[in-house]
């Protein structure tokens, strides 16, 4: 019986990933989901985009958190619309969070919609939420043993960052090893090896990003 419960829950969810998907289509907004372990510095990568990308992309964000709104403020300070999502309790966001976040979002004055989902490598990764593409931020201090012991993480996100990459020098992190294990695992992965703080790897992050929202544009006009 728990397998069947199971099996609904996901089943309701993944179709409602579907129509978020699609209203996400319809009004050509690429929306990104940003998952990572607590502290790996998913909002720092997201308010050095905001920099990067304000006044030529439209962006808006949405928070998700157990408690607070404290990432949520810092990106409201940096002049960007943002939702805050509290799960209460619940360690992802999931397909009917992002309905009822998307419901508040004036879908078409948006270019960009970037998620940052709540800190955990297990429970984000099983939730199908709607977002056209999946981002998963390692930073170099948790070590480069983690798709081993988050496997399903690593092999379904369109892209890897390793953040934190100016600790590098200071850590036994072992980025050839870890790059060919993610490859291993998933071959369509993008690996972004980046520093919010000395802007390494920054800009190869963002003409990826710009790729993408070409691609949605290209698709809409097609």
């Amino acid at each position: 019986m728990k397998v069947t419960v199971l099996q609904d829950i996901m089943s309701a969810n993944d179709k409602i990933a579907d129509k978020n998907l699609d209203l996400l289509n319809k009004n050509n907004v690429l929306a990104v989901n940003v998952m990572s372990s607590p502290g790996a510095g998913k909002t720092t990568l997201i308010l050095e985009t905001i920099k990067r990308l304000k006044g030529r992309v439209r962006i808006s964000v949405i928070e998700a958190d157990i408690a607070s709104t404290m990432d949520a403020d810092k990106i409201i300070k940096e002049g960007v619309p943002a939702i805050q999502i509290n799960t209460g309790g619940q360690c992802h966001t999931d397909a009917n969070m992002l309905s009822s976040a998307l419901d508040k979002l004036p879908l078409a004055d948006i270019d960009l919609l970037i998620l940052e989902n709540v800190g955990n490598l297990v429970c984000p990764a099983e939730f199908k939420i709607g977002t056209q593409k999946n981002i998963m931020l390692l930073s170099i201090p948790e070590g480069d043993d983690k798709p081993f012991k988050y496997p399903l993480m690593f092999s379904t996100v369109d892209a890897v960052a390793i953040s934190k990459m100016d600790y590098l020098p200071v850590s036994d992190f072992k980025i050839e090893q870890f790059e060919k294990t993610v490859r291993g695992m998933n071959q369509k992965s993008q690996i972004f090896p980046i520093s919010a703080r000395t802007g390494e790897g920054m800009d190869e992050w963002i003409k990826w990003l710009e790729s993408q929202l070409e691609e949605i544009r290209s698709n809409s006009e097609a």
